[in-house]
């Protein structure tokens, strides 16, 4: 295991992933970040912000699926269970 600073926020989340994980767990921190700067963080709490920009990024989710069912791609079961694992791995280490 290792472990990886986020910073979300402007408060550094400490996240425990797999070896060979750490880069992408600093980019899903990054993309969790940008969602909370673009919120603001006038009149909301840390978990109020922090549920908010995981609303924006399942609807991103949600968009996506729908833009590939749509276009006649067959959407890959096995790749968005590996997506919503890893979204809820990294709920799981920011309520933690």
């Amino acid at each position: 295991m290792s472990n990886v600073t986020l910073q979300i926020g402007g408060r550094n989340y400490m996240v425990s992933c797999s070896e060979g994980e750490e880069a992408h767990v600093q980019q899903l921190g990054q993309m969790i970040e940008g969602k909370v700067r673009d919120l603001g963080a006038a009149g909301h709490n840390e978990v109020r912000l922090l549920l908010f920009a995981a609303l924006l990024l399942a609807d991103e989710l949600h968009d996506a699926r729908a833009k590939a069912a749509s276009a006649g791609g067959a959407t890959d079961p096995a790749l968005l269970e590996t997506i919503a694992a890893r979204l809820e791995k990294c709920a799981t280490a920011l309520e933690g």
